[in-house]
């Protein structure tokens, strides 16, 4: 079933503001941390992610995240193993010099700043602590290194960093004098979860499947009408059935960079949680309309008069009963999505409205040569790393990881990309890839699939199944670069683009082709195919 021209304005506009912002990234959400800081003797160990288990009066609490220091004890990889101590905030809370709080055989608690944290962990030592917590005054996990000749070496007693909002916690719990109990250990994450496997077969998957989408949902009836339609010489009706898409222009691939650097660095300066939430409507259209287009053109698959039963209602005038209550079911859904999208199952409608939205995007826009697609994505090549890799330089962080990570929207996140739990790691989170690193690399995907049909080439004589390989060979290096750079969030496109656009290239060099690919015209294309089956369905000559 082909999607209605009224869809197509409302797809052309959604299609241009999801392109505004899209997120071209695969990151985990978790902290990580490079050992990037000086080190030093004493002052060499590599920062570990930590769980802060707690108990007021006997019942446990929620467990918080913190991150150890470079030097001083190293944390037990086992709950069983870590101790079990009572919480002392130390007196000065900054804990600078001698406290005056009782610390012998406690966890010491003190606050960031006026001293360095080994000064801090010094004094805790001195008193007897066995370890120290040092609430940041920043949600963020801060690396605590060493100055040089800081005496780190005679630091015996373990270190660890929590969030200002972690510290907040134990505060409201240790008021009153109520008793709490904290245990340190820092258990180790699996080399591979299993969500990367998962996340790369969806990936894979949504862009096979949006290419081969208008095939498999095709009708025999549909075909028939065509081909019936070109016997005929019925040029219009054919150039109807063809029209509904939009052609991505050089001029729109170039200026998409520009347009997506503003609308990003909007996002990280004015990053709120209405911002977000208008972002969350956006991308609940966009997934109704991806929906809704989807389950409909499958149900024309299987019976193609259940779709042309009609009802006219006031506003909405002629409409399809099927389509109306498929409409119905997809409001419905993505209303649950929204009012669940903070459980820890929430990523299942995320991801289903995410692939929806795609499948429909790829289905609407489309490259009409390889002239057009090096253009948009050397465009979006430079874009990724340039917001991934460079803007620290000017913005003293990464802008696509802190937009991506949803910083300063109020706990809400940004909902433009796939995501998947870690499903064996002790620390949870989540996996994720972007959705600009699917549809860019689908669009061209898309294309050699045109250019093949065109040509009538099939198999490996073909470009399609070489590119999908070489998007999942990508793929597969975005998370191999992620695993060897810690989680630290990857430009997926840096990977995704040699591997699709690079492959294309060369296998049309090799074929002597490259000219035919970089200047192929869709429209004639189909034209000529049209004439040749109006030729071979003609009746012979008397």
């Amino acid at each position: 079933m082909a999607i209605s021209s009224r869809s197509i304005s409302f797809l052309g506009v959604l299609l241009f503001v999801s392109f505004f912002l899209l997120i071209g990234l695969s990151f985990a959400d978790d902290a990580s941390h490079d050992d990037a800081s000086p080190k030093s003797p004493g002052c060499d160990r590599p920062y570990k992610l930590v769980k802060v288990v707690n108990w007021v009066n006997g019942v446990e609490g929620e467990t918080l995240s913190g991150l150890s220091a470079r030097f001083g004890a190293v944390l037990p990889l086992e709950a069983e193993k870590g101790l079990r101590l009572s919480a002392v905030f130390l007196n000065p809370l900054t804990g600078c010099s001698s406290s005056s709080s009782k610390l012998s055989g406690s966890i010491a608690v003190s606050i960031r700043g006026d001293c360095t944290y080994t000064a801090k962990a010094e004094v805790a030592q001195s008193g007897g602590a066995q370890a120290l917590l040092v609430i940041n005054d920043k949600e963020a996990l801060a690396e605590m290194g060493c100055d040089k000749d800081s005496g780190a070496s005679n630091i015996k007693i373990p270190v660890v960093m929590i969030s200002k909002s972690a510290g907040e916690y134990l505060k409201e719990s240790m008021v009153g004098g109520q008793k709490v109990e904290i245990k340190l250990y820092a258990p180790t994450r699996p080399v591979v979860d299993f969500s990367v496997v998962f996340l790369w077969l969806m990936s894979v998957g949504t862009v096979i499947s949006a290419t081969l989408w208008s095939e498999f949902t095709a009708t025999e009836e549909s075909d028939k009408h065509y081909n019936e339609l070109s016997s005929k010489g019925n040029s219009s009706a054919v150039k109807e059935e063809e029209q509904e898409h939009i052609d991505i222009t050089a001029k729109s691939a170039v200026g998409f960079v520009f347009t997506a650097s503003t609308f990003l660095v909007l996002l990280y300066f004015f990053m709120s949680s209405w911002f977000v939430w208008l972002l969350i409507i956006l991308f609940c259209l966009g997934g109704v309309q991806g929906m809704h287009n989807c389950i409909v053109t499958l149900i024309a698959r299987r019976c193609r008069d259940c779709v042309e039963k009609k009802v006219n209602l006031p506003l909405l005038g002629e409409t399809s009963i099927v389509s109306l209550v498929v409409c119905c079911c997809c409001l419905a859904f993505a209303i649950v999505w929204i009012v669940n999208r903070r459980t820890s199952y929430s990523w299942i409608g995320q991801d289903i409205l995410g692939i929806c939205l795609m499948i429909t995007v790829l289905q609407v826009a489309r490259l009409p040569n390889i002239k057009v697609a090096a253009v948009l994505l050397c465009c979006a090549f430079v874009y990724d790393i340039f917001w991934v890799f460079l803007s620290p330089i000017i913005f003293h962080q990464s802008v696509m990881i802190a937009v991506a990570r949803g910083d300063n929207s109020g706990g809400e996140s940004i909902p433009m990309l796939l995501r998947v739990p870690r499903f064996s790691d002790p620390w949870g989170g989540y996996n994720m890839i972007g959705f600009g690193d699917i549809l860019f690399p689908g669009l061209l995907v898309s294309f050699t699939r045109r250019y093949d049909k065109a040509n009538k080439k099939s198999g490996t004589n073909g470009y399609f199944p070489w590119l999908v390989i070489g998007y999942g060979f990508g793929l597969f290096l975005t998370y191999l670069g992620l695993y060897l750079m810690d989680g630290h969030g990857q430009p997926a496109l840096l990977y995704l683009v040699p591997c699709t656009l690079g492959v294309c290239v060369i296998f049309g060099l090799v074929r002597g082709e490259i000219k035919e690919l970089w200047s192929f015209d869709p429209e004639s294309s189909s034209s000529s195919s049209s004439s040749s089956s109006a030729t071979r369905n003609a009746p012979g000559d008397a």
